[in-house]
């Protein structure tokens, strides 16, 4: 019988729901390796199992251990910056993870660690994409170097006659750290995001705000900019009930399983950030002879990820929705609560983490 290992955090709803998952299976509890072992350098497997890989996110510990150290003295779970620390414990930790599943006989991961890396990273994303032909959004071109602070930006950005981008912080989750940045015909300026600016620290609030002074840009910016920066053309995106709507795909096994419309006033979808779950059936409706397209475009996506057995990947459909771009592919994009499958495809009925277990080769 198969035997389950999760990297997570003890106690977070991710395990919990893979747990639950499993039990309806048939499948012998899941062994939870928490994150922290893993960081500390404490990996234990038993031999013969597979190891599914969860995200590191919403663990106090495990936070300041990854980004305290960049932080000192200033740091707090809601701190935006410290993302390239992160980024680099992360991957290190995948990558002793992998080194001791090649040592257990037996073992196997479920999930590329390297697959990972390049997710975590945009600007990496943004480029394998784009190779393969998934449209994206244009990027502004960093090939000369990283973007260095706000003059850096504002003089590139003119140059490439981008006047509405995101500015993504390189490794960002959950829509930290990113502004939605606009430049007026007058010199007007404003950037909307969910970045609170508390003297010289950028904190992440539960409120979109917006910033219209050049400092208070500028020092959100120059903050943000040591741990890297992805920025992209800001494409208008369709609407559902006069709100902003992108969609959350999950892919399983190369397949689009689970689809969420996401809905906001604000350029920002998150549902923590206000964003509302929207009608899947109206958009399919809006899409028309265009959906089986929008899904392609997913599965696509994850193509470019074939050792990772899901990913979310989160599509922008432009106004009209009969066109469609790539933001972001999630490695850990499957954390959508009683959401089944789509109707007439292979999880129907089905939740992501159920889905995945009929998906396993030896379940």
């Amino acid at each position: 019988m198969t035997h389950l290992t999760v990297l997570g955090n003890p106690g977070h709803r991710r395990v919990a729901l893979f747990a639950e998952a499993a039990r309806a299976a048939g499948l012998p509890e899941p062994v939870v390796l928490p994150w922290l072992d893993v960081l500390r350098g404490d990996v234990r497997l038993t031999p013969g199992t597979l190891v599914r890989i969860d995200s590191p996110g919403e663990d106090e510990a495990v936070d300041r251990l990854l980004r305290g150290p960049a932080l000192g003295a200033g740091y707090a779970p809601t701190r935006v910056e410290g993302g390239a620390a992160w980024y680099r414990g992360v991957t290190g930790a995948l990558e002793r993870l992998a080194a001791q599943v090649r040592a257990t006989p037996g073992a196997a991961l479920l999930g590329d660690p390297a697959e990972i890396a390049v997710m975590f990273d945009k600007r990496a994303t943004h480029r394998l994409l784009s190779s393969a032909g998934v449209p994206v959004p244009a990027a502004l071109d960093q090939s000369a170097g990283p973007v260095i602070g706000w003059p850096d930006l504002r003089e590139r950005l003119s140059a490439a006659g981008l006047p509405r981008v995101f500015v993504k912080p390189a490794h960002g989750s959950s829509a930290s750290g990113v502004l939605a940045l606009e430049f007026g015909p007058h010199g007007q300026l404003q950037a909307t995001t969910s970045v609170e600016l508390v003297g010289a620290e950028l904190h992440n609030s539960l409120r979109v705000r917006r910033y219209r002074t050049e400092r208070e840009i500028a020092a959100i910016v120059d903050r943000l900019a040591p741990d890297g920066l992805a920025v992209e053309r800001w494409i208008p995106k369709a609407s559902q009930g006069g709100r902003a709507a992108d969609l959350r795909v999950v892919v399983i096994a190369g397949r689009a399983t689970h689809a969420v419309v996401r809905t906001s006033r604000s350029p920002m979808t998150n549902l923590h950030l206000g964003g509302a779950r929207g009608d899947l059936e109206l958009a399919a409706e809006a899409a028309g002879e265009a959906w089986p397209e929008l899904l392609d475009v997913c599965e696509r996506a994850a193509a470019c990820f074939p050792n990772s057995p899901m990913v979310g990947v989160d599509l922008l459909p432009a106004t009209g929705w009969r066109s469609f771009h790539i933001g972001e592919v999630n490695a850990f994009g499957d954390l959508l609560p009683r959401l089944t499958g789509l109707p007439g495809g292979p999880a129907e009925g089905l939740d992501t983490y159920r889905a995945q277990l009929a998906a396993l080769p030896t379940s």
